[in-house]
């Protein structure tokens, strides 16, 4: 009897991340550090494992490198499996046809034959930059109980922010009668959150018109779910109220971070019931010397505190040597704040040097964004980066 699995997941991590700047000049999106010890995609590989799926597809196109190699064969989240596993699904040269992925759904086309490998029942869609808790194997159950061909995983956003998202036009029973990608006038608040558990059948079927429609933008939410709803496929919502956020931009990923801080978080990392895995480096433990101050801040293991640390995510092997300030901040991996130097409201990219008397930001609520630094990139001595200024190379001042 052929070996099968009931649901595979794939991953869609191929994204450029454009909107994060100089924080994914050179690594995609997905791969990006979170939380002091994460990166994003930890989360949707661990909400795989922690919901019973063990076969995960990875898509990948946009500098796949540092992603490929922190994924590696998958043993952090218990997805280093003989049959099924993570595995990482790159563009590649095929006999008839070959290209980049052309949308989401021409990515998850060019990948059947890793589905069709496993001769699942069901397919789940997930994106690599969300960054959320949740049971898949619930919103599995709810796809069959219903009989659907398609389930949307869906939150409740505000009204003024939903021309934003797709929207979903429910029932009550949660069947779905309309989808309306990011409408200008929305009929109700409905996201969809850009999950989808589809029935295997219906997905490979679906998927194989898409790719044969020259007018096609090979996209699920602009054409596989209307073409669906449009011939009269069974599709439901599932319903989320928990924590979820699209960690997409500059303010959304900062926003997040701080969402981790305080002795009753928005979003709990530290829940054993549904623990969030990772690769985490080899680090001694952290140091926080005599005179240092840390406040309501999240500090990984190899730091080194002489300084002041308010309200902020270090990564691990950070150092903030005697008299510098790094408040209201997200400092990644291997960042040196050195003596006296000061940084504020700023999301600081891996193995920044910012020198002694440095300024980089400004305080929060002055009116100024948020200053990003670029991985790599030594900050001169003395000299001031203002609030929202992005900079991705080494700074001597203006």
């Amino acid at each position: 009897m052929r070996r099968k699995k009931e649901c595979v997941a794939m991953l869609l991590a191929g994204g450029q991340g454009s909107r994060l700047y100089a924080l994914t000049n050179n690594i995609a999106k997905p791969a990006v550090a979170f939380g002091a010890k994460y990166r994003i995609i930890d989360f949707p590989l661990s909400n795989c494992i922690n919901s019973g799926i063990d076969t995960v597809g990875v898509l990948t196109q946009y500098e796949p490198l540092e992603l490929n190699e922190y994924i590696g064969n998958g043993q952090p989240w218990d997805l280093d499996r003989a049959f099924g596993g993570v595995h990482i699904l790159s563009p590649y040269q095929a006999k008839k046809k070959s290209s980049w992925f052309e949308g989401t759904a021409n990515a998850i086309y060019q990948n059947m034959h890793f589905m069709q490998k496993y001769n699942p029942d069901y397919v789940l869609i997930l994106s690599g930059d969300h960054i959320y808790k949740m049971d898949y194997a619930a919103m599995l159950r709810t796809h069959k109980e219903t009989g659907a061909d398609c389930t949307i995983a869906a939150i409740e956003v505000p009204m003024k922010e939903a021309s934003r998202f797709g929207i979903l036009n429910t029932r009550e029973n949660g069947e779905i009668y309309e989808f309306e990608e990011k409408p200008k006038q929305p009929k109700s608040n409905l996201a969809s959150m850009g999950i989808y558990i589809f029935t295997a059948a219906k997905l490979y079927k679906y998927l194989a018109e898409d790719d044969a429609d020259p007018n096609s933008e090979k996209d699920f939410g602009k054409n596989i779910l209307p073409k669906m709803l449009a011939a009269g496929e069974k599709m439901y919502s599932y319903r989320f109220s928990g924590y979820w956020k699209d960690v997409g931009t500059i303010s959304s990923l900062w926003e997040s971070n701080m969402d981790l801080l305080g002795s009753n978080p928005v979003f709990d990392v530290s829940d054993a019931d549904w623990k969030i895995h990772s690769r985490n480096p080899l680090a001694p433990p952290e140091y926080v010397g005599d005179k240092a101050i840390v406040q309501n801040s999240m500090v990984a293991l190899g730091c080194e505190i002489e300084g002041t640390v308010q309200n902020s995510v270090l990564a691990s092997n950070v150092v903030v040597e005697e008299g510098a300030v790094v408040k209201d901040s997200v400092i990644m991996a291997g960042t040196v704040v050195k003596a006296g130097a000061q940084v504020v409201y700023s999301i600081v990219d891996e193995n920044v040097t910012v020198e002694s008397g440095a300024s980089v930001g400004e305080e929060k609520g002055s009116g100024a964004g948020i200053a990003v630094l670029g991985r790599d990139i030594v900050i001169a001595a003395g000299t001031k980066i203002a609030g929202g200024k992005i900079v991705d190379k080494d700074y001597k001042g203006d």
